[in-house]
Formats: structure tokens, sequence, C-alpha cells
């Protein structure tokens, strides 16, 4: 079997695979069913098809490189074979990515608690509503959580903050408008600690990644909590729009020479064609995707899964107990 059926949750409510698939639901179009178009049964594999394989991937944004370096990879394999049915090419592309793509690695391991997690990335990205949505979820699972709100230059993003930190539970630490983040972070730090907190989420300003003051104040931020919390920030998560496409490996690489960035947020999925997008990362930069957002509701926040999110990108729609083929 290529693909599996998505679990519900426990109250009936789509499974986080079900809510990967729908968010997907735009580049699976495009991709998925792009390459079963290509694939009838008989078909054989020939420059032809490989070129138009190459283009599809392209076209979700898995970036020239590794579009190129999966065409030479199926060619390899099957140039000259005849495909059994149209589910054969999707099964042959997503083994061959699972292959060339790094191992997931988890986050470090904390000594003693709070964990410091910076959240940074470039105006509209959807960083402050990630915020949220992750002390959501910890709070949820019984974790103390602070939060930060160390964007200080835009009052509705603090208003924001606190309204998921107050559904969740969650203590906020704010300032005046436009008062010194790392003066905030460095609070929250303290307040985490006299708390008991298991989580300390620092939520900051938006930053142009081409803008080396603004991009700077976030190493400040850094140095700040880590006055309070030795080797603080144990995390830092770059929130990334998804609808800008291969934009965003720039940004990631700017952001990477300024803070140690240790792992990624793609959010907007939903939104876009260009799902490809967090493999080509993760290949080109070897940087974890950690989430993907898929819609805005709190539990369309989901952890990253390279076989389920290949499965969102290809699957067939309907059931996916459905398709069963071989190359």
């Amino acid at each position: 079997m290529l693909f599996r059926r998505s679990r519900n949750g426990k109250d009936g409510s789509p499974g986080l695979r079900e809510r990967l698939r729908r968010g997907l639901a735009r580049t699976r179009s495009r991709l998925g069913a792009g390459l079963r178009r290509l694939a009838p049964r008989g078909r054989r594999v020939d420059d032809a098809l490989l070129d138009e394989v190459e283009e599809l991937l392209v076209e979700a944004d898995l970036g020239v490189d590794l579009a190129t370096e999966l065409r030479e990879v199926l060619a390899r394999e099957a140039r000259g074979r005849e495909l059994t049915g149209p589910e054969a090419l999707a099964e042959l592309v997503r083994r061959h990515l699972v292959d060339m793509l790094p191992a997931p690695s988890a986050p470090r391991p904390v000594a003693e608690p709070p964990r410091v997690t910076l959240v940074v990335g470039v105006n509209g990205s959807g960083k402050t509503t990630t915020t949220g949505k992750l002390a959501a979820r910890w709070a949820a699972d019984g974790r103390r959580v602070t939060v930060a709100a160390a964007d200080t230059f835009r009052a509705a993003a603090v208003e924001q903050l606190v309204a998921w930190a107050e559904r969740a539970g969650a203590q906020v630490v704010r300032s005046q408008p436009g008062a010194d983040p790392a003066a905030v972070a460095f609070d929250a730090a303290r307040a985490a600690r006299a708390r008991g907190a298991d989580e300390l989420l620092v939520d900051t300003a938006g930053r142009l990644h081409n803008r080396k003051p603004l991009m700077d104040e976030l190493a400040k931020i850094g140095r700040a909590v880590a006055k309070e919390i030795p080797e603080a920030p144990h995390e830092t998560l770059l929130v990334l729009d998804g609808t800008v496409g291969r934009n965003a490996i720039e940004q990631a690489r700017q952001f990477a020479r300024v803070v140690p960035v240790t792992g990624l947020v793609l959010t907007k999925l939903d939104g876009t064609a260009r799902g490809g997008v967090a493999v080509a990362i993760g290949r080109e930069l070897g940087l974890p995707v950690r989430y993907v957002g898929v819609g805005e509701g709190i539990d369309d926040l989901l952890d990253f899964d390279v076989d389920e999110y290949l499965e969102g990108l290809l699957a067939p729609d309907g059931d996916p107990q459905a398709a069963e083929a071989g190359a």
C-alpha cells in the first residue's frame, strides 16, 4: 500500500494527516495529479516523460537542483520500463524524495527548565500567530508556559499575543509600546524562572532580512535572555511564509547568519501551490522543518513529518487506501 488512511482525532475531528492533506490540496492538485496524468498504464519512462516530471517538480518549488537530481535518479532506475499505472510514477518520486531528504533531528534537551524558544521572521510571515499557537499547544499538554511579547513596535501584535495567551492560560510579560525588546525578553526570562515555567516563548518584531541593524537586535535579545537563563535560547524557530516560495530560502540564509536558527516553521501552505518548498529548504539548508501551518485554526499548526508531508503532496484525492501500485 502506497498511502495510508488518515486517523481522526479523538473528538471525531479530522486527524493530523487529513488536515495536512486538506492544507496541501492546491499543491497536490498540481504535483500529485500532474504525475498521474503523465503516467497511464503502459507508458514507457523516456526522456520526454522525465523532462515533464522535472518541470512539475520545479513548478511546485522543490527547486531546480533537487528536481534535476531526482530526474537523474529516476532515469537510472526506471528509464525504458513501462509504468504499471497512474500511481507508479508518484510512488517512485515519493520513495526517492524520502531518501534524498536529511534525517529529522529533535530539539536539543534542556538540563533545567524553562526551555527558551526564540521566534523570528519577517513581517507578515505569521510569526505572532505561530507563537500563540505554540503557547496554546504546549499549555494543553500540561506545560507551564510564559510568553514574552517582545514585538514592542506593533501594539496589535502585543494584543494578538495576549489574546492567544489568555485562551491558553499562559503567562504574558509585556511592556509599553516602543520599549526595548531585549529588556522585555530579560524580564520574561526572570518571570518564567520565578514561576517555574516549563517553556518560555519569545515573540520578536518582524524583521526584514536585509536590514542589518534590525537583524542585529535579534542577537541582542538572545544575549539578554542568556543573562538570566544560561545557554538560552535553546531553540530558535524561523517562521517563513510558504506562499513566497523559494524566496523563503534566501530569508533563511540571512537569518541564520545572525541568530542560530535551529528549526523552521512554514506557514500558509494551504494558500499556495508551492508546497514543495518545505522539501527544498530541508534539502538545501539542512535545517529541520519543525512545524507547518495549513490553516487559521489553533489545530492547524502541525508537526512536520516527512512521510506524511509527501503523502499530502502526492497521494490521490479520495480514499487513500484505494491507491495501490508499483513501479
